[in-house]
Order: C-alpha cells, then structure tokens, then sequence
C-alpha cells in the first residue's frame, strides 16, 4: 500500500472510506443505518468513478471532471427492474461523497473541495396536514368506552400535541413521561435529546388510559390483541409498532370521513403547521421537532404563506 510519508496515511480511497465510517459512527455520533447507507453510497461512488481506471482510486484524483463522469453516471444507473435514481435518490450519494471530502480537508489530505458537489435540485415535497377541526373529527370518531378506544385517544392526542415522530412514540416507556409537569425528554435521530411538551387535554388522556391497565409492562402503549404471543423476556413483546399505529390512525380516519392520506407523520405536520399559523417562530419549531438543519422545517413556511394576503389586505388598503 502507498502511504504519504509525512502523515503516513493510506492514499487509496477505499481505506480511507473505512476510516470515514468510523468517524461517522464514533465522532459524529450516528446510527448503524445512517452508516450503513453512506457504505453503500461511498462504494458506489468508488465503482462508477473506477471505470477507466487501472489502479486504485486516490484522494487527489477526485477532480471536478471525475465528479462530472460520477455524476453523469449516476444518473444513467439502473437498478434491477431498469429504474433509474430519483433526484431526491442521487441526492443521498452526494451528501456522503460531500461529507467524505470534509472529512479529508480535515485530515489534510489533498482532494476536491466539497464546495465543488452541488445537490441536485428536487422539488419542494408536498406536506399533507390536518386543520384544528378535522383533528377533532379525528378525535371525536373515538369510542371511550373501551381501553382501546382509550389507548387510541391518547396515541393521537399525544402525536398531535407533542409533534413525536412515530417512532419515538413507540419508544416511549411509562418511566418515561411527567404526566403532572407536561414534559419529557427523548432522543430522536442522531441520538440527540431534545424536549418534549404536551398540553393538559393530551396528559389527561394519558392518565385515562394508564388508569384502566392492569399489567407492570413498561411500554407506554400496549397491543391489546389476544393472539400476541410473548416471544420475549425484557417486557417490549406487547409494545405497539409504527405499523400498528398506522393502522390506527386509518382506522379513525376513514370513521371521521377524513380522505386525506392520513399518517403518524401527518400529525407531526399538524403539530408544526398548527404552530406557525399560531404565530410561532421556524427556530423554536425546528427545536420542538429535532431537526438538525431549519431547511427541513422550511417545508413548512409555504403553507402558512396563506397568512401573507390577510397582512396584505390590513397593511397595504386600496387607496381610493
């Protein structure tokens, strides 16, 4: 293997790949799957780019035009059943070949600047949300007379007031949630902990619920199906899945003749559309729902752009 002699660092990108991973998952704190993905994107990258070479790729030779042969075949690749990558797809293999490239900046090893990987452009993603009244609707198609319907009047209250991705839900354990003081923490993507808040209506349908259980399971929300068999020793076999709440959530839906398609992500949209329209801030909303980069919130802002022609038509009157 060729070494530099100074730094005495491997000069193959396939070694150093192995060592980006690792700093991936050590010093930037991210899950296996996160590390996962970007194997499969950096290896990628180093098969398409390794085409009309005879040798192994090196950091410097990662130059502008080897990027645009890169790109220009990524975009030509096909999987199994002849599709090509979206934009949003390629997208992901960029991200990874930018963060590779820092990461070599950082280390002193000479090779393209990440400024020079430009995303492709995707278009904004379309947010489907549910307004204050068809989430009453929601609520209200909900029979309270069973610990079910009062397991489902929680889930969804809890979703909507606290903006929980589904998963972290799932997660959730009773030990977990200050019912009296209205707040929690949890740790969402990325392993970073961030605050959680519910208001008094959401809390007291929680305490309903935990009120009518008889068991010292952990989980916060139970499957109540009697054919679940427990297969496991740690308490989580009656846990409810992201699938299960789905299922849930469609349920309701289609009771309260709502024809949106309906998800726990929906409510999350909800939760944060139902604060910008309130008059919150992208910045604390960013926070509330854990995102890493207030981009991702600004899908939000054009909904709540609808508030523009009301300022219009107080500010700016037609003179006469």
């Amino acid at each position: 293997m060729l070494y530099n002699k100074f730094m005495a660092e491997p000069l193959f990108v396939s070694e150093l790949i192995g060592d980006y991973l690792e700093h991936v998952e050590i010093e930037l704190g991210r899950s296996l799957n996160t590390v996962r993905n970007y194997e499969l994107y950096l290896n990628r990258f180093l098969e398409l780019s390794s085409e009309d070479l005879d040798h192994d790729l090196t950091p410097a030779e990662i130059t502008p035009e080897l990027l645009r042969k890169y790109r220009l075949r990524l975009n030509r690749v096909e999987d199994e059943h002849g599709r090509h990558l979206t934009p949003a797809t390629q997208g992901y293999y960029l991200i990874a070949l930018r963060g590779f490239l820092k990461y070599l900046a950082k280390r002193g090893i000479k090779s393209l600047d990440p400024v020079l990987v430009e995303l492709p452009k995707s278009h904004r993603p379309q947010v489907t949300f549910l307004h204050y009244d068809e989430v009453e609707r929601l609520l209200d198609s909900i029979d309270l007379e069973t610990e079910t319907g009062l397991r489902d009047r929680a889930i969804i209250e809890l979703l909507f007031s606290s903006g929980l991705r589904v998963s972290e839900l799932c997660g959730l354990n009773i030990a977990d949630i200050n019912l009296d003081r209205r707040e929690f923490v949890v740790r969402g993507k990325g392993s970073k902990d961030r605050p959680i808040f519910i208001d008094e209506s959401a809390a007291s349908r929680v305490k309903d619920y935990l009120s009518v259980r008889h068991d010292s399971l952990p989980a916060l929300f139970l499957n109540n199906s009697k054919n679940t068999g427990s297969t496991s020793t740690d308490g989580n076999y009656r846990r409810l899945t992201p699938r299960s709440i789905q299922r849930i959530i469609e349920k309701y839906t289609r009771l309260a003749g709502i024809t949106k398609h309906v998800t726990p992500h929906t409510l999350r949209h909800s939760f944060a559309t139902d604060l910008l329209m309130n008059g919150a801030d992208l910045r604390s909303v960013q926070s509330l729902l854990g995102h890493s980069d207030i981009s991702t919130t600004q899908i939000y802002t054009h909904i709540t752009d609808t508030h523009l022609k009301e300022v219009h038509a107080k500010f700016h009157s037609e003179t006469t």
